[in-house]
């Protein structure tokens, strides 16, 4: 593994440009999110309902990322 130096920078580096492409991606992160708020309906209180109804365990599976999410999710869901 390569260790990182704290006092060299990458050659082209601009720190200007960074800021730029973290903004413009937080701009585009938060509108994803913000279009989630129009497709909350009631399936998704339905959803819920039969979780905190449910009796006995929760699976969720997913390969891949979907599986890392998954796992997330079982995380979330043993410790609550």
């Amino acid at each position: 593994m390569k260790s990182m130096e704290t006092s060299a920078t990458a050659p082209n580096f601009s720190p200007q440009r960074a800021l730029q492409l973290a903004r413009q991606t937080l701009t585009i992160e938060a509108a994803a999110v913000s279009g989630m708020m129009d497709r909350l309906d009631a399936s998704f209180a339905a959803a819920v309902d039969l979780i905190l109804h449910s009796k006995g365990r929760l699976i969720v599976s997913g390969m891949g990322k979907s599986g890392h999410i998954a796992r997330k999710i079982a995380a979330t869901m043993a410790s609550t």
